[in-house]
């Protein structure tokens, strides 16, 4: 069997540029070489692509760029041709390829842009598609389709970028104090604030705003976050359940990527009959939202046991120190395994 040519975008137009980076090193290093052939396509934060023929071992620390030849690249929305385009200067080369797989975190990536690409040119697509991508990156409206489905949700509520100030403080004196002051399409942490009191409340949203002019309001719940790595279509395969425990403050960037003062447990010190009900709260949330191919479920476990939804990552981090395949990896699952699977899932779709 031939092997199957499989584009990896990485970098992007996000404040998770570097953070895709190292997922897409990780995701590139674990193709198996005997099945696929990865064509690495880098996006610079100014959003020019390029095929990249270098070492996969400088995309992870941003020296892709002038470690080998960049070639000015694009993909054909022509339907007949599944290709890509490397743009020289007197020539189109075309590149026939079997997939996408998009390794971009956040805003330009995960959230439907390049997949209505994929989409509209008819290329199979690794993961979720372009409607699934933008829902699960919108807080507000895949809570408001998670909750039509019987899940709980914080109560929360979003503020427009023409909205009075009155109207964001009566908004958020109905919430309650604590509360998480949130952009609404943001990944990483990006622009949240956990807001105690009335006094910190402008600030917080003046930073949200910096990452999206609509923000959300949320209730802060009392408990721990846990999530569920799911790879799957018609049929689901969930990884080991984990938790993250806390000594202050909550989840940022910085403790995302560092864990100074946190712990992440996998699996999660809970019961069976517990992490059985969050597993299958997880695949009712993956299919609520129209996943497909790969997803990482988040959600609040209160101390009374109850289950709240928080949001999906529909790219989540692939590096191997990443909850993603650490879930998978206490189930018995590598990376490579992971990344081969994922891939089937797409080209036999």
């Amino acid at each position: 069997m031939a092997k199957r040519k499989i584009v990896v975008l990485f970098g992007g137009c996000s404040p998770e540029y570097t953070v895709s980076l190292h997922s897409a090193q990780a995701v590139l290093e674990a193709m198996d070489p005997q099945l696929f052939t990865p064509i690495p396509v880098g996006i610079t934060p100014e959003g020019q692509w390029y095929l990249y023929r270098g070492a996969f071992s400088a995309i992870g620390s941003d020296r892709w760029k002038n470690a080998g030849p960049c070639i000015p690249a694009m993909l054909s929305i022509n339907r007949a041709e599944r290709a890509l385009l490397c743009i020289y200067e007197h020539t189109v080369e075309r590149i026939y390829i079997d997939a996408v797989f998009p390794v971009l975190h956040g805003q330009n990536g995960e959230d439907g842009s390049v997949q209505g690409i994929c989409e509209l040119a008819g290329i199979p697509l690794v993961g979720c598609g372009m409607l699934a991508s933008a829902l699960c990156m919108d807080k507000d409206r895949a809570h408001r389709l998670a909750a039509q489905a019987g899940i709980r949700v914080p109560l929360g509520t979003c503020i427009l970028p023409e909205d009075r100030l009155e109207t964001l403080h009566r908004h958020a004196a109905r919430i309650g104090y604590p509360m998480f002051v949130k952009p609404l399409k943001a990944g990483s942490s990006f622009g949240i604030t956990r807001v105690s009191t009335p006094s910190q409340l402008d600030a917080a949203v003046t930073l949200a705003r910096q990452y999206d002019r609509t923000i959300i309001l949320e209730q802060a719940i009392a408990g721990f976050e846990v999530g569920c790595a799911i790879i799957g279509n018609a049929q689901l395969c969930c990884g080991k359940i984990d938790e993250i425990e806390l000594s202050h403050g909550f989840f940022d960037f910085s403790e995302k990527y560092t864990l100074k003062t946190s712990k992440i447990h996998v699996p999660a010190r809970i019961d069976s009959a517990t992490a059985d009900q969050i597993r299958q709260t997880a695949m009712t949330i993956y299919r609520v939202l129209g996943c497909r191919g790969f997803a990482r479920v988040d959600m609040f476990l209160t101390p009374e046991g109850e289950i709240l939804f928080n949001e999906v990552n529909t790219i989540p981090g692939f590096t191997a120190h990443s909850r993603f395949p650490a879930m998978f990896a206490a189930a018995g699952l590598s990376l490579p395994e992971i990344v081969r699977r994922v891939i089937e899932l797409a080209v036999c779709r």
